[in-house]
Order: C-alpha cells, then sequence, then structure tokens
C-alpha cells in the first residue's frame, strides 16, 4: 500500500538539491513514511504508538512538546536516543542515531539521564537505521511514530506527526478533557489561514533557517539565512508587541507556537554560538522572551526536551568533543526560563 500524505507538510524544494549542496547550501531532505493515524491500518487507539526521539532534536521536540501537552504520555511509548551520533570507530557506521543508555557523554562524563534502549520493537535494536531496515528503507532519521501492534513505521515527519496527535488525541487516550484541552490546530478557518502563515515563515525563517545559517559552508548562504532569521524575530516580536497577545495567534496556544518554541528554546544556550546566530538572544527581544517562559511553564512542556542533551548533540561533534558551559549569565538556562522578568520590561499581561 502506498503511503498517504497528510496536507499539512512544509517542506524544502528539492530542486537542483545536491548543486546548491555542493555551494555550501544546508538542504533539508524528505521524510519517506508518510501513513496517517486514523487509516484502516493506522487506526487511533490508547497504548498502541510510540515514539522514537532524541532530545536535542528540534524536530523530535515538536513531537515530544505535542505529546506531552495534549497529555499522551501515559498513551504514547518513547524511546530516547544518545544525542551524540556514532562516530568512525562504530562497527556500522558513523553519523547514525543509536540507543545506549550507557554511553558515557563528554558534558558530564557520565551516562545521561533520559537515554533509553529500544524497548519497542522486540528486538533490541542499537541503531535507528535498523528500525528502517526492517522495512526495507535506507532512511536513519528521528523522530519516528511506530506501529507496536504490526511492527511497522507510521510516520516519521514531525509536520504530520504532531497534527495527527492534536486531531486524534482523544481517541489516543489522552489524561486531558477535551474541553480543557489545547486545540493547536482549530476548525475555523481564518484562525488555520493564520496559523498556516504563521507555519511557514517560522519553518523557512526560522526552524530550518537556523540549521541554513550554521550549516552553511559559504559566507553570502550564511549571511542571507542570518539576516533572514532575526528579521523573522523581529516580526514575531513586533506582532507580540502590539496587542501584548498571549501567544502567536491571541490567547490559544496553537500549532505555530508549538513549532516556534523548539528553536528559540535553543537559542542562547546552543544556537547563538553553534549555528553562529550572534545577532541577539532571545533576551534581547522582551515579548519574545515573555512568550518563550510562558510556553515554557505550560504543564508538561519542560519535560519534553533536555538542553543537556542539546549541549552534548550539537557541540559534542565538534572537533574538540569540548562542550560550553555557558551561558550562566543572566542565570544558567533553563532556570532562566523561569523568569518572565529577566527581559526587564514591566506591565506585561502575565505578571
Amino acid at each position: 500500500m502506498s503511503a498517504k500524505r497528510t496536507d499539512n507538510s512544509i517542506e524544502e524544494s528539492q530542486q537542483h538539491a545536491q548543486t546548491r549542496r555542493s555551494q555550501g547550501e544546508f538542504v533539508r531532505g524528505i521524510s519517506g513514511f508518510r501513513y496517517a493515524l486514523g487509516d484502516a491500518d493506522f487506526p487511533a487507539e490508547p497504548g498502541r504508538y510510540h515514539l522514537f526521539v532524541a532530545f536535542n532534536c528540534p524536530w523530535c521536540h515538536r513531537v515530544t512538546l505535542a505529546r506531552n501537552v495534549l497529555g499522551l504520555q501515559d498513551s504514547i511509548t518513547l524511546d530516547v536516543a544518545f544525542p551524540g551520533r556514532t562516530d568512525d570507530q562504530d562497527p556500522v557506521a558513523a553519523n547514525l542515531w543509536e540507543f545506549n543508555p550507557e554511553r558515557v557523554a563528554s558534558l558530564t562524563g557520565a551516562p545521561l539521564a533520559g537515554c533509553t534502549a529500544d524497548t519497542a520493537t522486540g528486538k533490541d535494536y542499537r541503531l535507528v537505521m535498523q528500525i528502517y531496515a526492517a522495512e526495507g528503507a535506507s532512511e536513519t532519521s528521528v523522530p519516528i511514530l511506530y506501529d507496536k501492534k504490526t511492527s511497522r513505521i507510521v510516520n516519521n515527519e514531525s509536520a504530520e506527526i504532531i497534527r495527527m496527535l492534536n486531531e486524534q488525541a482523544t481517541a489516543l487516550g489522552s489524561s486531558i478533557a477535551e474541553t480543557d484541552r489545547w486545540n493547536h490546530y482549530p476548525s475555523t478557518q481564518p484562525v488555520r489561514e493564520q496559523i498556516d502563515a504563521l507555519n511557514a515563515g517560522i519553518y523557512t525563517d526560522i526552524n530550518n533557517g537556523a540549521y541554513k545559517a550554521g550549516f552553511s559552508s559559504d559566507q553570502a548562504v550564511y549571511a542571507a539565512a542570518f539576516e533572514r532569521y532575526f528579521a523573522a524575530l523581529a516580526r514575531l516580536e513586533s506582532t507580540l508587541k502590539s496587542d501584548q497577545r498571549l501567544f502567536l495567534t491571541g490567547n490559544n496556544f496553537t500549532e505555530a507556537d508549538l513549532r516556534l518554541f523548539p528553536t528559540l528554546y535553543r537559542h542562547d544556550p546552543v544556537y547563538y554560538l553553534r549555528m553562529k546566530l550572534n545577532g541577539a538572544r532571545v533576551l534581547d527581544f522582551p515579548y519574545l522572551w515573555r512568550w518563550l517562559c510562558r510556553v515554557y511553564a505550560l504543564p508538561g512542556v519542560a519535560q519534553s526536551s533536555s538542553l543537556e542533551h542539546c549541549r552534548q548533540g550539537y557541540f559534542g561533534r565538534s572537533w574538540n568533543n569540548v562542550v560550553p558551559l555557558g551561558p550562566t549569565y543572566p542565570m544558567s538556562y533553563p532556570e532562566a526560563y523561569l523568569h518572565p522578568e529577566l527581559a526587564g520590561v514591566s506591565g506585561f499581561v502575565d505578571e
């Protein structure tokens, strides 16, 4: 059966991808598994589905964030890969995600809390690539939404997974009553159009834009991505400031907020240095900072990722394997996200 694509994915054009890469541009590939929860083969049921993720990966962070905010922690199980991929000494290959809870992190000198073995396939796979290989595929990426009942991959496109989790939250066994649960993509057409427009800009200029800047090997390509990234942050700052709204579309947390959060969560402690995005901190945008702290305070959000994993994953792959310890001013992260007042502007509605 051919994969069924949902209609919400924002993807990068693959036109002349190889040429663009050779000229120094980072070009993100396209996920290959695109089945939908609710199809005949994959009915939405509590306890049936599983997520394979890495806490340092922002695309995985979207998914873990949706799982937690929607109250699906007890219904959808989770395995977490080590944030640093395999090295040149690995018996299979380098640059692969692995499940290795005993692997020692250079940041801590000990195993990282949160890393797990593969608990879903029944095969005790060490490498994510083995999950794909079992279906005859050569992909190696996370996140993966996995059906434990049929031992099949449902979907590996984060944009589609978060939309499906929202649509099927009740059927999947959410612990939050529907009347009390955020609907990330409301049925009202004007709101959807607003979310779609925000999603497009956030993905192109911020989510993927961070990688366009940080992983470029061409100065001009990097500079263009850098400018677009900070121009997009300035636009969002202006939007939030215009009426002191709580979230990007108003007073409700939506998919647009969910998509933006993983990148801004990483910006000050990781991307500012690692992705060469040192034009400003989020802390320098008072309304965005307040927004970031407001989202971080939502139930389940703080547990959806780990800055320890992020630091290890992004910096641990550098040539000397040394992970920066900061920032520590005005205080360390993620503790800083508990202090919206650090933005230094009074009169906010949530003070």
